[in-house]
């Protein structure tokens, strides 16, 4: 392998004056575009956005676009990702795309490289209103307009990173993108959501799209043989069969009759069914049970089964691989958390209406589990009185009484109202102002309703502004107060550790997803990645302790920036403490730690809360040290 190729290669755009230079940084140095991404958000406010350095390569899953910088949501550095969209993006023959300054006007960046020549780089103006409102709407408007307007001047098919109305209007707009294909845009949309790097793309930037791709052909390593053989030695499979049996949940898992996110977790979901803003926490298991039985095995999932996974409608992200991950149902893509918190959480237990509702936000650019989130708040706090409609912009109640819930109608009905208040969110004027967050909104409501609205939003708080809703598990490592919420970088596990240790099992999990994404892994491939990457950094560079180094020292560096803030919110308290309860009284575990903190938040729960959330802090810093005790 020539030794350009230890070289990562950082196209550095300042797109306010359109200047643009090939920037050069040593292998060893850096390793991907978290390590330097984070070098670069601290040096130059830079949006880093880059490929692994085995995109382009035989391994399964290393193809995902990284995006990383300051998160104009969380206030800290962050890391976000797209399946599939580095593909393409190897074909420009760089590693790495940093953005600097804001252009005067909204346009779209146009990156492509023909074989051996120079990267052709263009901002081209245009109107994002006028380009919103065009076709199939927002973000799916923006690639349009996109290929429409630069596609024929490409060998290859391109691809293009949009924004939608939410990037303008809010603090955690996404990023959107979809395969293209013979000049055709599929409906196979991949997201880099969390973070709200769209609202960066287009606030900080100025930046309506990217449209890139190119006929660069790098030395991306393509040895098959030599890769079985790796395979043979750590797991004795051969590669493909590997990732077959790892990849089984995101397929087709036959012992479940499902597959993908939605259907191996919801199938499996049983008493842990988060519904109706969580107030499903202070139900009976029983109660919770038949919900989920009722509406979810009998309704919500049998549909997604019938529809989806009877039919095998199944895609990849961009990329050939074995899990084909993308369920779809014609036009709409099925992952378990946006359908979960635009779902369950708002009172929504029917396709139709959940498809409804994701598709808004879609088209709108949202992070889809954070509005998701934020929907389901605000209806909960005008089911009890707490705000009016009217207060919201809107004219409806949600319709929550579990009494007499009619799965279809109901559903839709609470989805209509979502999507009057995604409209509220992006609309001028709107009465849901979220420039600066849904957390400082919430402040604000709060100060005018009471205390109560606040207590009803469950976030993870971070510095003076930063928010995040967490992932839609019920467990305490989702509530953690990592240097990065909202992504997988935490124990998500449904078994009890004591706080101390789940801190640590939190930091762990940490350093193995900063791997993966350094690399620009999938993280669905995790069960033979994170064993196998280091020695096949050893193997094709020669610096594996060099890697791992690397990934140590940023994550102490990021953790090093860590301003998480204790839970504002009373229902992030109560996730914690009703989870300790049932792992006592209804999993019967013996635990002396466990009976330490169900009697400490029974005593006194808003002292045991302080407590357990340092101690999962402690576990944390014990961990992510620059030089570990």
């Amino acid at each position: 392998m020539s030794d350009s190729k230890h070289k990562l290669k950082v196209l550095m755009i300042d797109v306010a004056t359109g200047f643009y230079r090939m920037q050069r940084y040593r292998v060893g140095d850096f390793f991907g575009p978290v390590d330097l991404g984070i070098h670069l958000a601290y040096k130059h406010n830079a949006l880093t956005i880059g490929a692994g350095l085995l995109a382009g390569s035989v391994f399964p899953g290393s193809n995902r676009l990284i995006f990383a910088g300051i998160s104009p949501c969380w206030h800290g550095f962050f890391v976000s990702s797209m399946g599939g969209a580095a593909l393409v993006f190897d074909n420009l023959g760089i590693n790495m795309l940093s953005l600097m300054g804001k252009a005067a006007n909204p346009c779209f960046l146009y990156l492509n490289r023909n074989h051996g020549e120079e990267i052709e780089v263009e901002l081209v103006p245009a109107v994002p209103e006028h380009v919103w409102d065009q076709g199939r709407k927002g973000v799916y408007a923006v690639m349009e307009e996109a290929i429409r307007i630069f596609a024929p001047r490409y060998e290859k098919d391109p691809r293009v990173l949009a924004v939608g109305p939410a990037a303008r209007d809010s603090d955690f707009g996404a990023v959107a993108s979809a395969p293209v294909k013979k000049g055709m845009l599929t409906h196979v949309d991949t997201w880099a959501g969390r973070g709200g790097f769209g609202s960066k793309l287009f606030q900080a930037h100025g930046l309506l799209g990217i449209i890139y791709g190119g006929t660069h052909i790098d030395e991306d390593f393509c040895d098959r043989s030599v890769a079985d053989q790796w395979f043979q030695d750590k797991f004795n499979q051969r590669m493909s069969a590997r990732d077959m049996e790892v990849t089984t949940k995101y397929r087709y898992d036959p012992k479940l009759n499902t597959g993908g996110t939605f259907g191996v977790n919801y199938t499996a979901m049983d008493g842990d069914i988060l519904a109706f803003n969580y107030r499903t926490i202070y139900w009976s298991r029983e109660a919770r049970r038949d919900l989920h039985q009722r509406f979810i095995l009998d309704h919500y999932l049998k549909q997604f089964n019938e529809e989806t996974i009877q039919t095998k409608q199944q895609h990849n992200c961009g990329e050939p691989c074995a899990a084909v991950c993308k369920k779809m149902h014609g036009r709409f893509k099925k992952d378990y958390e946006p359908y979960q918190t635009m779902g369950p959480l708002c009172g929504i237990f029917d396709q139709r209406a959940a498809e409804q509702l994701n598709h808004r936000a879609d088209c709108l650019g949202f992070d889809a589990i954070s509005a998701g989130g934020t929907l389901a708040w605000l209806m909960d706090c005008i089911d009890d009185g707490l705000i009016t409609p009217g207060d919201l912009g809107v004219n409806k109640v949600p319709k929550w009484e579990m009494a007499n819930f009619d799965v279809v109608n109901d559903s839709m009905h609470n989805a209509e109202l979502g999507m009057a208040l995604l409209d509220q969110m992006t609309q001028p004027g709107g009465s849901i102002a979220l420039q600066s967050g849904a957390r400082k909104f919430a402040r604000g409501l709060a100060r005018k309703k009471g205390r109560q609205v606040l207590d009803r939003f469950v976030y993870n708080a971070f510095a003076r502004q930063g928010w995040m809703v967490p992932n839609q598990y019920w467990t305490p490592g989702a509530y953690a107060p990592m240097a990065i919420s909202g992504k997988y970088y935490m124990y998500y596990g449904r078994d009890f550790l004591p706080p101390r240790e789940l801190g640590r099992e939190n930091a762990r999990r940490m350093l193995k997803e900063l791997m993966l994404d350094n690399l620009g892994i999938c993280r669905f491939h995790r069960a033979w990645a994170e064993m196998l990457i280091p020695d096949i950094v050893e193997n094709i560079f020669g610096k594996k302790d060099a890697f791992l180094n690397s990934i140590n020292m940023t994550a102490s560096r990021i953790t090093s920036r860590n301003a998480s803030v204790f839970w504002e919110s009373e229902r992030n308290t109560d996730m914690v403490s009703t989870f300790l309860k049932n792992k006592k009284e209804i999993d019967e575990v013996s635990h002396p730690e466990l009976d330490h903190w169900v009697d400490f938040f029974t005593r006194d729960k808003h002292a045991a809360a302080w407590e357990f959330w340092y101690e999962m802090h402690k576990g944390i810093h014990e961990m992510l040290r620059e030089y570990p005790a």
